[in-house]
Formats: structure tokens, C-alpha cells, sequence
């Protein structure tokens, strides 16, 4: 990871974002992956859910020993957890587990039992987000694997943005990506995919707000179900 002295300006960062979204609108996810490899190097990290793990994989070939940042909420699935071991040990990644501030013990005792049933949106804020903002304060890009297809919330996600918020370019390689190319490249490449995705579990997130998707329902209706909320914050 770069030293934060050596990082660009965000002025100068929005407009790299500015020219890419344009440059690389059409291009492949490949060929948005070693741009952002070549413009940014170790300033450039992958966030990794260890979910289907086709970013990371994408990412390790283009980029061998990218860092890929794991959000370790204290929630996750056993799956999750066992994904992302197997992730770091058979891919040529750096793997960084990025942790809360406060344990769920902690979190317990300073919020009350089950944040999450009660203020889900504080809890994503103090175990995903503020986690993120900290770890993304080391570099000047990051990617993430949001795709069009995958709900109407995120049908207009561009390639390449300036995210203001962290005064960061945020890259999105596999935006255009359906569900069948998702499909063809895990099967063609033999990628890690955590096992829930294979028991009506299309989007996985944290244990007690993840739910089985039913049928005819878009893959992120189980998370977060009965509730209006549809994102964590993380790509907000």
C-alpha cells in the first residue's frame, strides 16, 4: 500500500475518473483492469465480498498480487469466512481483512444487543463503511464488483467515477457483465465461489440480514428483506 503523502489530489483524481469514463466506456473488464493497474499501481486495491470471487480472480491475472480488501464484519457467514481463507491461499492476491472498530462484544455493550434488527443502517455504517473509509485513505483507486444487471438500484453504474465522498476513483470492471457471463467465466476459469451461492443465496452479506432469494425475485431481494434498505453504503 501507497504512503497517503504519495497519493494525487482529489481534484487531480476526479479528473483521471473524468477522462476514463469516457476512454474506457466500451472497453472489457481486462482492459479496465490493467488501466487502472498501469495508472494507479500499489495506490489501487480490489474489494473482495467472497461472494462469487470473479473480480479477485479477474483482478490476480491482470494485476499478480493485487490487494483486495475483505470487509471482516464479525457477521459473516461460516462460508464467507472459509471463501475468503481459500481466496488467500490459491490466488496471487494480497489479502487484507479490514476490522470493525469495536468487536460485536463491544459493539453490544456501546449500541444494545443486535444493532443490526434494530438500526441496520448504523450497524453497516460502524462495521462496513467506516472500515472501508479507513483502509481506502491509503490509496487513490479502488474497484468494485457491481453489475448493472444485478438490481434496478445499481442499473445505471458507469465503468469508471469520481467518488466524491472519499475523494477516490472508484471502478466498476464488471458493470456490464450479466448474469451469464458471471456464469461462463467462473465455469471457464474453475474460480472459488462461496458455497451459498448454490443454496438460493445469489447476494451474500452478513448472516442475520441475508436471506434465501424466492423465486422471480431479483438476486439482492434477500438482503436486508422487509426492509426498504438495499445497500450497505459501501458503494453509495
Amino acid at each position: 500500500m501507497t504512503t497517503a503523502s504519495a497519493l494525487r489530489s482529489p481534484a487531480e483524481l476526479e479528473a483521471i475518473a473524468a477522462a476514463a469514463a469516457i476512454d474506457l466506456a466500451d472497453a472489457s473488464a481486462e482492459q479496465i483492469l490493467r488501466w487502472a493497474g498501469e495508472t494507479f499501481g500499489p495506490a489501487f486495491a480490489v474489494a473482495g465480498s467472497m461472494q462469487d470471487n470473479v473480480l479477485v480472480h479477474l483482478a490476480s491475472q491482470v494485476i499478480p498480487g493485487v490487494e483486495v480488501l475483505f470487509l471482516d464484519t464479525g457477521y459473516h457467514f461460516v462460508e464467507t469466512m472459509g471463501t475468503a481463507d481459500a481466496v488467500e491461499a490459491v490466488y496471487p492476491i494480497t489479502l487484507r481483512r479490514l476490522l470493525p472498530l469495536q468487536t460485536v462484544a463491544e459493539q453490544d455493550a456501546a449500541h444494545g444487543k443486535d444493532l443490526f434488527a434494530r438500526d441496520p443502517d448504523l450497524c453497516c455504517a460502524l462495521r462496513k463503511v467506516a472500515p472501508l473509509n479507513k483502509a481506502l485513505r491509503g490509496y487513490e483507486a479502488w474497484a468494485t464488483g457491481m453489475r448493472r444487471s444485478e438490481a434496478v438500484t445499481r442499473a445505471n453504474t458507469p465503468v469508471v467515477q469520481f467518488d466524491a465522498k472519499r475523494g477516490k476513483v472508484r471502478i466498476a470492471p464488471l458493470a456490464a457483465w450479466s448474469d451469464d457471463d458471471v456464469a461462463h467465466y467462473i465455469e471457464r476459469n474453475n474460480v472459488l465461489v462461496n458455497p451459498l451461492l448454490s443454496d438460493e443465496y445469489p447476494s451474500i452479506g452478513c448472516e442475520p440480514c441475508t436471506r434465501r432469494v424466492l423465486p422471480g425475485q431479483d438476486s439482492r431481494a434477500g438482503r436486508w428483506a422487509g426492509l426498504t434498505k438495499t445497500e450497505c453504503g459501501i458503494n453509495t
